[in-house]
């Protein structure tokens, strides 16, 4: 490890271990990177996205709230739809006298369940498929959630819940922008069935699990919007950072915090998802236009050519703002880039800088190719080093 380094490390642990974080500072040295040892990237990502306050004092007290809250999600939203068994004296086929999965009453718990298993199926889908590039999703959590799989009460988790459903789901072959997929054509494919993903051992979860339950969870608390497909790319990186914290204490509780921390990040972007809000000022057209604009007043040249063979910003620029750049990187360069964008304190302002620097970096091969091309070269970047993006992008950011 370099003196650089080191140096780095301390100035970090020295905003940290003050009795109030002093919130500019952290934001300002979190813009630049934060070091991966010591838990010290999973502590500032949730200060930064609001979940722990900037008073260390209250951190222990919030904390176990916080944990216990999402425990009570677990027993009401995973557990009892489930229909729990054991010592609550109660089986499926008995659940009640007046409710049946053929009642007809829009106000049954049944037709709630048959109605959840259509996002669910949805989720289920995405979420096996996380990060194919490497084996951390359909590896064995450490931690499973022992209140579900608690082998005395035979709940139901949410992936007997998928494998027992006779619902079908359609495949989501285009975008509501009329873009096929939301992958990134360089990212490897997922397995095509089921039946090719490893089958764990019974009290054991995969981690896509522990993701698939913070976003139904989310969905059920979230009915205005539910479930849209990419939030799966924004909740992945969030629960690898604080699943593979090396503190064991607060790496146990990965599934709570990554879904706190989802949830304030999503009331930050979540109109990017909401299709209703797509023209409006805060949707995601007057987002990838903003792109444009940037790069017009950065880089005029370039503006006009990808105008002139109209290639328009939502044939790429859709996916790089919805999904935070995730699927156009590896995950660590994603993490990476999320130090910036979530140490911003114009927050998402800065993401638009860093598409026009995506834009400017690749200019003269965009000037020189045709269409056919140039969407090749937006819809699958070529560059990979995300620290000389960040670099042109704060030097657009300087130049306003």
């Amino acid at each position: 490890m370099s003196s650089l380094h080191k140096s780095r490390i301390a100035e970090f642990q020295d905003v940290l271990k003050e009795p109030t974080i002093a919130l500019e500072k952290l934001r300002e040295l979190s813009f630049s990177g934060i070091p991966c040892e010591g838990g010290l990237r999973c502590l500032c990502w949730k200060i930064l996205l609001n979940y722990l306050p900037v008073e260390r004092a209250s951190w222990t007290s919030i904390l176990a709230k916080q944990r216990e809250l999402y425990s009570q999600f677990l027993r009401e939203m995973i557990i009892q739809p489930g229909i729990a068994k054991a010592n609550m004296g109660v089986s499926r086929e008995d659940v009640t006298f007046e409710d049946h999965p053929l009642n007809p009453n829009p106000d049954s718990r049944w037709n709630t369940y048959f109605k959840d298993n259509e996002v669910l199926l949805q989720i289920d889908k995405d979420v096996r498929r996380l990060c194919p590039d490497i084996s951390f999703f359909q590896r064995a959590t450490d931690y499973p959630c022992l209140l579900i799989l608690d082998p005395q009460n035979e709940f139901e988790t949410l992936r007997k819940r998928v494998e027992q459903t006779t619902l079908k789901s359609q495949t989501v072959a285009r975008n509501r922008s009329g873009v096929t997929n939301m992958s990134s054509p360089h990212k490897t494919s997922a397995p095509a069935s089921l039946n090719e993903y490893q089958v764990l051992p019974n009290g054991c979860e995969a981690h896509w699990e522990v993701v698939e339950r913070i976003l139904f969870i989310y969905a059920k608390l979230n009915p205005g919007i539910a479930y849209v497909q990419g939030m799966n790319e924004i909740v992945g990186p969030l629960y690898y950072t604080f699943a593979t914290d090396p503190n064991n204490e607060w790496k146990e509780h990965a599934e709570a915090d990554t879904f706190f921390c989802f949830t304030n990040l999503m009331a930050e972007i979540r109109d990017n998802f909401i299709k209703s809000l797509d023209d409006s000022q805060c949707g995601i057209t007057y987002k990838m236009e903003k792109v444009y604009s940037t790069l017009k007043d950065k880089d005029v040249e370039l503006y006009l050519k990808l105008q002139e063979q109209n290639i328009k910003p939502q044939f790429f620029a859709f996916r790089w703002l919805t999904l935070l750049l995730s699927q156009e990187f590896l995950l660590p360069d994603v993490i990476r880039i999320w130090d910036s964008l979530f140490a911003d304190d114009s927050r998402f302002d800065f993401l638009l800088l860093v598409c026009c620097a995506m834009l400017t970096l690749i200019r003269e091969q965009l000037l020189e190719g045709d269409f056919t091309v140039n969407m090749r070269l937006l819809q699958d970047y070529p560059i990979t080093d995300v620290c000389q993006i960040l670099q042109k992008a704060k030097e657009l950011q300087d130049s306003k």
